[in-house]
């Protein structure tokens, strides 16, 4: 009977210590929960707050893909308008070289036709020497006419056939006259409008030379705006590729950011629930703590066998009750 007392003090001792660290521990054990539940709402309020700004980022990066797909679109376009410009340019390049040909052809047909008027005019200029030497000699035959009708009516009777003779010459002396003066009129109205012919082959031969300088330098001209089109083709290409790949590395970025926001809502949502799990931690502890602290254990070690057996059966009780219930709850009071 002694010894069976005194085991069931031992095993009082035991209890008794095994409770007290029991309830040192559930202590800690709520209030590490207590901090790591702070914590834990801490990140999941940081969470939330990153999964926003990603969200936030993921709609600017979606934003300058966009953007970037619309410069590109724009890069593209712009380069073709630039390669049609280099045709444009090249066609009027070519009208350009060939009005310069065209403008080269006709001053070579106006000079020759100047050269020819001058050489018309020279012939007209020789005519109408011939036509004063004929008539001076028409004068002349005038002349000699009269003085044989002069001769021919002192005659008498036989000079009047000589003076038929000399009238028909005078009559054809004074045509001759009439005639050479008519040609002579004819010739200086052929030479004034030669003249007149020639200076404006001169005038228009000057004006096709300058029309040729302006083509030439239009031409020109249009040289450095094809070379300037042609770079800025190259220029404006380099920028599509640009676009491009910029529009591809925002695709790509965008892609990245979508993975992320997925992972910070996922983030966000395991914290949330780890939040919620250390706060059921938490009570857990402090039910676990309120349930050790309900327990007294006897200061005498010589207490009866039958409060050792009770004391067992409520700690038994105590470890299978639910947590926040008292020992008189799991058994329903």
């Amino acid at each position: 009977m002694l010894d069976h007392r005194r085991t069931g003090c031992l095993r009082l001792r035991g209890w008794r210590i095994s409770l007290v660290r029991s309830n040192s521990v559930s202590v800690e054990v709520a209030r590490e929960a207590g901090r790591t539940r702070k914590t834990a709402v801490t990140l999941s309020t940081s969470s939330d707050t990153q999964a926003t700004q990603i969200r936030a980022a993921a709609q600017l990066i979606e934003s300058l893909a966009d953007a970037a797909r619309t410069v590109s679109a724009n890069a593209e376009r712009s380069r073709e308008v630039a390669q049609q410009s280099v045709r444009y340019a090249n066609d009027g390049t070519d009208a350009v070289r060939a009005t310069i040909d065209g403008m080269d052809n006709i001053r070579e047909t106006i000079q020759e036709t100047s050269k020819r008027i001058k050489r018309l005019g020279e012939s007209s200029q020789e005519i109408g020497e011939i036509v004063g030497l004929i008539d001076d000699i028409a004068d002349q035959t005038n002349i000699l006419a009269l003085n044989a009708a002069i001769q021919a009516s002192t005659a008498g009777e036989q000079g009047h056939g000589f003076a038929v003779v000399a009238d028909e010459v005078q009559r054809l002396a004074e045509r001759a006259s009439h005639a050479t003066k008519q040609i002579d009129a004819l010739v200086k109205a052929i030479q004034s409008d030669t003249n007149e012919a020639v200076n404006s082959m001169e005038q228009s031969t000057a004006g096709v030379v300058r029309g040729a300088a302006l083509a030439e330098d239009a031409g020109q001209a249009l040289v450095r705006i094809e070379i300037t089109s042609e770079e800025l083709a190259e220029l404006i290409g380099s920028i599509s590729e640009s676009a491009h790949r910029q529009t591809q590395q925002a695709d790509a970025a965008n892609d990245t950011m979508a993975e992320i926001s997925s992972i910070a809502d996922a983030t966000s949502s395991g914290t949330q629930e780890t939040a919620a799990s250390i706060g059921r931690l938490a009570r857990l502890a402090a039910d676990l703590r309120t349930s050790v602290a309900g327990f007294r254990m006897p200061e005498s070690s010589q207490a009866p066998a039958g409060a050792v057996v009770g004391l067992q059966g409520e700690v038994a009780e105590t470890i299978v009750a639910a947590p926040g219930e008292t020992p008189q709850a799991a058994h329903g009071g």
